[in-house]
Order: structure tokens, then C-alpha cells, then sequence
């Protein structure tokens, strides 16, 4: 007798051995037809995996997390699918899922075009009604080389030539298509119901720009057509919400071609920028930190020794001079580390925290650069803390109620925790790796914070807490971390005089709330929908006239305003104003004063928010006093 363990700790015997679709059919029958795949001891597998042996069993519907990868996963073969019914010369590659979908790569004579991707997708909601059953078989390693060469597809041969020799591999066939994969899969076509095909883009083959630029079909599934629908909304939103296209249209800042990965900053968006630095820095001040600035270009000697030349080699740009080797910084911590070594230090001076505004650059891929959002040169609200080990949880407990005050001041309300323990290339001993991962989640205990465990995501020296902000789109970023490092401090030698006298190591905590300036301001943007708070608006009013008798009663409100300390702009066009209020309202102007006869008369401004709100008229005190409130309370 087989016996198989549901979930709910029941169980089910049967005589010999039973697929996973045949146990679900004992179930009932509204499973059965629901059945996407199941997990047998924890391994997800096809409905048509046969248990052989005595097994824990869950059955993966679409309600299901890996339901929804299994329909991804398998939409993606659908799509190759389609492309070889409707282009028979095409040759398939690569079919991942990705967030929220999937896509495949395609080698093709000619470009896809908007109405290619038309059909694909309509040829590929006729198959899914075909309801076509997906079988699995498995091959040696050279019959399968042999099998794909022999249809064409050259580039499935030399995936599966890369494979080790005495290595089996499966296939999955649906209808005509047949196609390499580990699996698992839906078990018919007519699982595939809702998804939608989004966008094409070019990729090089196997990552390399060396190789053939392929064709990559983008597509998204879902479980239901609401949730699609919901997906499809929210896109269009997140369009309109574009940092680039909002940077554009507001005069906030553009990339040029001649420096790829870099940003220039226009007035008003390094405005914006000045209100996130200025913020900080009164943080800085106001929390015992001392700013400091360091050099950008560092030599290689110093990046052996704290393990970056190793590790992170290729991710650094350097440069030569006088047959000696540079770096410029990727990072600003071992800068900190020879500040913290100049002089003798006590254990009085610690917790000991710097901070800097560092600037640092860092060789990413053009593929990965993305707006502001992924850049190759950015700067940090970078902080190190010194201290000793029994101050490393006050430490880490007060960093996280300042830095949910940053957010909320931003905006910001839903923070997600996750705890990043050692990856496996990695420095330092595991003892201190333990000390460290264990002195991080009690902080967040400590803090009220529930959190996740992300195995395998610390940084190569240290484990870090991730914080992570949600939008108003659902989205989310990780900006904030902290993270506790015994090893840095070894590498470069740094020491204090404890309170024996004797020396001891310092632990370094690294931590940076908004993380990098540029994709802060970013995600800002996007979050506000360019619609910046009035603190951090880089125009905060603007005033308007109707006619030239207004002109210099125009003037001398903004000369009052700005003496207040406020961003003002004059607009004194000979246009109608109702053109002005709009083009104003266009770029966002928290606040619009119009100004005519009447209001010059009685010394007031009619006052339009940002909104199309007509606040109506009132003294230019009460405005002043109103607009004070607005960003004192960081509204």
C-alpha cells in the first residue's frame, strides 16, 4: 500500500503506485479539474507524477503561489507555441518566468512587429481552447542534442550540449510544439486562460553582447481575469507615473548618450534633490552623526584588503596613473574606516557614527541601467557606526525608529522587514556571522517589527536588515538597510582602547536610510506621481497676473514670499490666464496666486491648490501661514 499525507495530516492509501492527479480525483472531482501540478515532499511536480513510495502530497491549484508560477511557466511555452505555428523558421531559446509573467527569446530573420505580437497572442488563445494535454518524456543527453538539431533548432541543441553527458533531459510536448524543460507544467492547455502579451525588446543570446541580438516577447498571466485586468490597470498607471517621462515633462533631469548611467540634474530637480540632502543632513544632525567626505578614487591595495578586488572586481571602474592602480569607489566604507584610524580612540568614543553624502559609481550593466532608478554613478546618505558588540542592538533599534520617521516624513507608510543571512561567497568566520545575524533580528524584535528571512542575500563581509517601502501602486522598493560587520574593521585594522586598556575591535555597522539619492527621488516621484509634497516641490507657488496693472503688486508678492524662504515663480506673460493657471497646473505647482484688479486692491491673492481646488481669496498673511503649516507638517 502507497500512502499519501495531505496537508491536513490526513491520509489516503492506495494499492500500487498513483499520480498526483489521481489522488486529487479521490479528493473530489472540483479538485481533480482544478489541479495544476503538486508538491510531494516538497518538490513541485506534474499531475501526472507517479508516487511510488509513501509521500506528503499538497495539490497546487491556481489559489496557489506556485499554481501561479506553473501558469506562467507554462505560458511561456505557449507562446513559443504560437510563434512556430505562425513563424516556422523562427528558433526558439530561452522561456523564464519573471515577475508578474514571463517572456521568450526568439531568433528570427526579421523584427517582430505590434501586429505580429497581435496574432501570437490570438494564435495562442486558439490553442489554449484546444485544451491540448502536456506529456513529458525524458531523453539522454546526445539523443535530445540530436533530436532538436534535427528539427532546426539549433539553439535548444546547444543549451542541452552544455549539460553534463550522462545527464538525462526532459521534454514537454503540447499539441505539435515540443520544447526542453525541467518542468513542471499545467496539464493541458486549457489552463491558460487569462495573460496577455505586453512588449518586444532585444537580447543578446545568452547575455553576451558578443552573441545574436534575439527578439524577446514580453507576457504577463494570471490566475483570474480580474486579477489580470487589476495587473493591466495598474500598469497604466505606473505609466503615467514614470519617473523618466515625469522628469521630462517637469524639467526635473535627462541621461545623455554621452554619459550612459549618469544623470544631469536641470534647476528644478536638483531643487528636489537639495530638499532630500538638506533633510538628511538635519538627521545627520540632529541623531550624533558627524559628516564627513571622502576621496573618489582610491588605490587597488586598499579594495584587496577589504575584499571588494576579489569579490566585487567587476562591478568597480578604475583608472592608472603613474604605473599605480585606482579604484573609484563603489561604496564609502573603507574611507570611513581610515578616518576612524586617524588618532587614538577610546571606549568612550564609541558608538562613534560618520556620515556622508558619498558619491560612489559602480559598473553596471547598460542592459540593467533603468531612469534614475539604476544607475552607474550615485550617492548615499551612506553612515558607519563604530562601536562594541553590547551596543550593537541599541544601535540597530534606534537606526529603525529613525529611519521609519524618514519614511513617513516622505510619504511612506507600509515598511517591509527582511533579514538577509551569509551568502555563500563570503569573508569572515561563521561565529561572527552568528553574533551579527543574531544581533539583527533581536533588534527588530526589540522594535515591534515582524520580519522575513531572505537566506543567502547578505553582502560578502556581513548580514543586513532590508527595508523595503510599498507604494501607492503596491510596488515595492528596498532602499534602506543596515548591516553588522565584524570583518572590515580586522581587514583594515582598525582599533579602540577599551576600558582594560588594552586594544580591541571596533564592529561596523553600515547603514543608509534613502539609500541611493538618485533612485529615491525616483521611486518619490513615481509614489507622488510627480505631484511632490509642498516641502519638497521644487516651485511651491506661483503667481500669476491678469493684467500688466498688476505687475508690480505681482512682484512685490514674490519678493515677500521668497523672504519667507520659499521656491517662487513670476509669471507675468501677456497670455489669458486661464492658459497660465493651466500650464502652471500641468507642472504641478502645489500652489497657483492669481492676481487682479480686486486682489491688488484689497492687498490679497485668490489662491488655487494643487488639484483644481479653488481655496478662494484671502490676505497674503493667511497664505503665508497657510503654506508654513504645509510644510512644516511635511504635507
Amino acid at each position: 500500500m502507497i500512502q499519501v499525507t495531505l496537508p491536513d495530516a490526513s491520509i489516503r492509501e492506495f494499492p500500487q503506485a498513483v499520480t498526483v492527479a489521481e489522488v486529487a480525483a479521490s479528493i473530489g472531482a472540483g479538485l481533480a479539474k482544478a489541479a495544476l501540478g503538486g508538491k510531494v515532499n516538497g518538490q513541485l511536480v506534474d499531475t501526472s507524477y507517479v508516487i511510488e513510495t509513501n509521500s506528503a502530497l499538497a495539490i497546487i491549484t491556481a489559489k496557489d503561489a506556485e499554481g501561479l508560477e506553473l501558469i506562467r511557466h507554462s505560458a511561456a511555452h505557449l507562446l513559443a507555441y504560437a510563434v512556430k505555428e505562425l513563424f516556422p523558421d523562427a528558433q526558439v531559446t530561452i522561456g523564464p518566468v519573471i515577475e508578474n509573467g514571463f517572456f521568450y527569446d526568439f531568433s528570427y530573420k526579421r523584427p517582430f512587429t505590434p501586429e505580429d505580437l497581435e496574432a501570437i497572442e490570438k494564435r495562442m488563445t486558439q490553442l489554449a481552447a484546444k485544451d491540448e494535454v502536456v506529456t513529458r518524456r525524458v531523453l539522454p543527453r546526445d539523443e535530445a542534442v540530436a533530436h532538436f538539431k534535427s528539427i532546426g533548432e539549433h539553439y535548444k541543441a546547444e543549451i542541452i550540449a552544455s549539460i553534463p553527458a550522462n545527464e538525462d533531459v526532459s521534454l514537454y510536448r503540447e499539441g505539435a510544439f515540443e520544447d526542453l524543460c525541467r518542468g513542471p507544467h499545467v496539464p493541458s492547455t486549457g489552463k491558460l486562460k487569462f495573460f496577455k502579451l505586453m512588449k518586444l525588446a532585444g537580447a543578446y543570446w545568452r547575455g553576451d553582447h558578443r552573441n545574436e541580438m534575439l527578439q524577446r516577447i514580453y507576457g504577463t498571466a494570471w490566475a483570474s481575469k480580474d486579477e489580470l485586468q487589476q495587473h493591466l490597470t495598474q500598469l497604466e498607471e505606473a505609466e503615467k507615473r514614470d519617473h523618466r517621462k515625469l522628469g521630462k515633462e517637469l524639467d526635473l533631469f535627462h541621461i545623455d548618450d554621452h554619459a550612459p548611467g549618469l544623470v544631469f540634474w536641470h534647476p528644478k530637480g536638483w531643487t528636489v534633490w537639495q530638499g532630500v540632502e538638506q533633510y538628511m543632513r538635519k538627521v545627520y544632525q540632529d541623531n550624533g552623526y558627524l559628516e564627513v567626505k571622502g576621496p573618489q578614487i582610491i588605490d587597488k591595495t586598499l579594495w584587496e584588503k577589504t575584499g571588494h578586488w576579489d569579490k566585487y572586481r567587476d562591478n568597480m571602474f578604475t583608472t592608472e596613473s603613474e604605473k599605480r592602480e585606482y579604484a573609484l569607489k563603489p561604496m564609502n566604507c573603507p574611507g570611513h574606516i581610515l578616518i576612524f584610524k586617524q588618532g587614538i580612540k577610546s571606549y568612550r568614543d564609541l558608538p562613534l557614527r560618520y556620515g556622508e553624502f558619498g558619491q560612489c559609481h559602480r559598473n553596471e550593466p547598460s542592459g540593467g541601467l533603468h531612469g534614475i532608478m539604476r544607475v552607474r554613478g550615485f550617492t548615499q546618505d551612506d553612515g558607519h557606526i563604530f562601536c562594541t558588540e553590547e551596543q550593537i542592538l541599541k544601535e540597530c533599534v534606534d537606526y529603525t525608529t529613525l529611519l521609519q520617521k524618514v519614511y513617513t516624513d516622505f510619504g511612506f507608510k507600509n515598511i517591509i522587514y527582511k533579514v538577509a543571512t551569509r551568502p555563500e561567497a563570503r569573508i569572515g568566520l561563521d561565529e561572527s556571522w552568528d553574533k551579527a545575524e543574531h544581533a539583527l533580528m533581536e533588534s527588530l524584535r526589540a522594535s515591534g517589527c515582524e520580519f522575513e528571512i531572505a537566506p543567502g542575500d547578505g553582502a560578502f563581509y556581513g548580514p543586513k536588515i532590508e527595508y523595503t517601502l510599498k507604494d501607492a501602486l503596491g510596488r515595492q522598493w528596498q532602499c534602506g538597510t543596515m548591516q553588522v560587520d565584524f570583518s572590515m574593521p580586522e581587514r583594515l585594522d582598525a582599533e579602540y582602547v577599551g576600558e582594560d586598556g588594552a586594544r580591541h575591535r571596533p564592529v561596523m555597522l553600515h547603514r543608509a536610510i534613502v539609500g541611493s539619492l538618485e533612485r529615491f527621488i525616483g521611486i518619490l516621484i513615481e509614489e507622488h506621481a510627480g505631484a511632490l509634497p509642498t516641502w519638497l516641490a521644487p516651485v511651491q507657488v506661483s503667481v500669476l497676473n491678469i493684467t500688466e496693472a498688476q505687475d508690480d503688486y505681482c512682484r512685490e508678492i514674490v519678493k515677500t514670499l521668497q523672504n519667507q524662504g520659499l521656491r517662487v515663480q513670476l509669471d507675468l506673460r501677456n497670455e489669458k490666464i486661464t492658459y497660465k493657471i493651466r500650464e502652471h497646473s500641468m507642472q504641478k505647482v502645489p500652489y497657483i496666486l492669481v492676481v487682479g484688479d480686486k486682489e491688488k486692491a484689497a492687498g490679497a491673492v485668490a489662491v488655487r491648490a494643487r488639484g483644481n481646488k479653488d481655496l478662494g481669496v484671502m490676505s497674503l498673511d493667511a497664505f503665508a501661514s497657510q503654506i508654513a503649516s504645509d510644510i512644516t507638517q511635511k504635507a
